[in-house]
């Protein structure tokens, strides 16, 4: 199980605060510290009322995009259908971070409580969890806390004594890192090929089997129970105006490594504090890996570029998996981007040619630069070929696979030009 990383006793924790139990699958305990007081607070307004109180927060899907949950909840409560679906999405598409399962495996009562709120706010009457298949200790604990959860009538065929139907069902999936993509995983749930979908239509509109879907991150969705309960304008007290609450970070440096609960807007110079990588003595990392296999490479110097969805787009990053690693200080950041253009590469699922041969050639140009066989033109085929991927992007995988290579073009050009020096020179004579 992954350690929890100490935090200011200042730092709220909407998503975590109850992750100390003892044992997380006990519902009387569970009860007892609050969970499905949310949900007992949501049935008692109409759906819309409940999308108000969300919209009221500003609660952004924590699974790396940022969008609008109100929005999302919204469109699926309005279209038109004979059926509606909540996809809770705890599949940890990055095998290196375990932001998700960590948070079912010590409160698992805390997502299906905002599985609930959110199939009551649309009028879905079934829910999936996906999560990983390798995550048994996960899936265990949350299959008894589903059981525990309907036996009490929080969920199943009368949620609350609304009359309101719910069943959830957990769903052990295995695949590659597309999964993490919502069209790919709806798929996936179909027993289908897993492949982005053109959008729009959104999930909300369209999703899985063609009726309106939510799907959520699994921390958005225990944030959402934690607002019904203490209310909109107490989340609002967290974080920044524009990025409210917490997040949840997977922290690695050379002093350890941990999940941490973050209010957002925290630098990442804080975050990295918590283990120990720029509060050490000796040098600083030379670079920071924010966001994952297709996060952004960015220099020491951006360690208090805040931690929010838009700071870090700014900076070259993003969100992404919730994952930040402090590189050391003599590490080579060409030969990490051409680790992870690789990964993104070979994990791409093949559906459009920018993603399928475009991300392959920008692998193919890292190789070359790192075996010291550089051509004179590489550093103009990375912008353009980086660009080209970008603009014809079907999903985020394709638009964000590009990041690693961009960024150490725009952060540690002199290092790429040292290596493209050999070509340059045989141009010139």
């Amino acid at each position: 199980m992954t350690d929890l990383l100490k935090t200011p006793a200042s730092w709220p924790q909407p998503i975590l605060g109850r992750a100390g139990a003892k044992d997380p699958t006990d519902l009387d305990a569970a009860v007892k510290a609050g969970a499905f007081e949310g949900l007992r607070i949501a049935v008692r307004l109409a759906p819309p009322g409940v999308i108000a109180e969300i919209r009221a927060a500003g609660l952004r899907g924590r699974g790396g995009a940022g969008f609008l949950t109100a929005d999302k909840w919204h469109l699926a409560a309005t279209t038109p259908a004979d059926r509606r679906y909540v996809v809770a999405n705890g599949y940890g598409a990055d095998p290196a971070t375990r932001t998700d399962a960590t948070l079912i495996e010590r409160d698992p009562y805390a997502v299906i409580e905002g599985v609930a709120i959110a199939a009551w706010a649309i009028g879905a009457d079934t829910a999936i969890i996906a999560v990983r298949a390798t995550e048994t200790e996960a899936i265990r604990r949350l299959e008894a806390a589903l059981g525990a959860a309907e036996d009490a009538g929080f969920i199943g065929g009368d949620v609350l004594d609304t009359g309101h139907e719910l069943n959830v069902e957990v769903r052990p999936v295995q695949g590659a890192y597309m999964l993490g993509e919502e069209t790919v995983l709806l798929k996936a749930l179909e027993g289908r090929r897993g492949q982005p979908e053109q959008r729009p239509p959104h999930p909300a509109e369209r999703g899985l089997f063609g009726r309106p879907t939510v799907v959520q991150n699994v921390q958005t969705l225990a944030l959402a129970a934690w607002i019904m309960h203490e209310g909109a304008a107490k989340f609002r007290t967290i974080g920044t105006p524009d990025a409210p609450g917490t997040i949840l970070v997977h922290v690695r440096g050379t002093g350890g490594a941990g999940v941490a609960e973050v209010p957002l807007g925290t630098t990442i110079r804080t975050i990295l504090g918590l283990v120990g990588a720029t509060t050490r003595t000796g040098p600083p990392p030379k670079a920071l890996l924010v966001g994952g296999p297709s996060g952004g490479i960015l220099p020491a110097d951006l360690l208090d570029t805040p931690y929010t969805f838009d700071d870090l787009r700014t900076a070259g990053a993003h969100i992404g998996s919730g994952s930040i690693v402090a590189t050391a200080a003599n590490a080579d950041v060409l030969e990490l981007a051409e680790l992870l253009t690789r990964f993104c590469s070979t994990e791409a699922c093949g559906k459009t040619i920018p993603c399928r041969i475009g991300t392959r050639r920008l692998e193919e140009i890292a190789v070359r630069i790192n075996a010291g066989t550089p051509r004179p033109t590489d550093a103009d085929l990375i912008g353009d070929l980086s660009a080209d991927i970008v603009a014809s992007g079907l999903c985020d995988h394709e638009r964000l696979a590009t990041l690693p290579m961009t960024s150490v073009m725009r952060y540690f050009r002199p290092e790429l030009d040292a290596k493209l020096q050999p070509a340059a020179e045989q141009a010139a004579r």
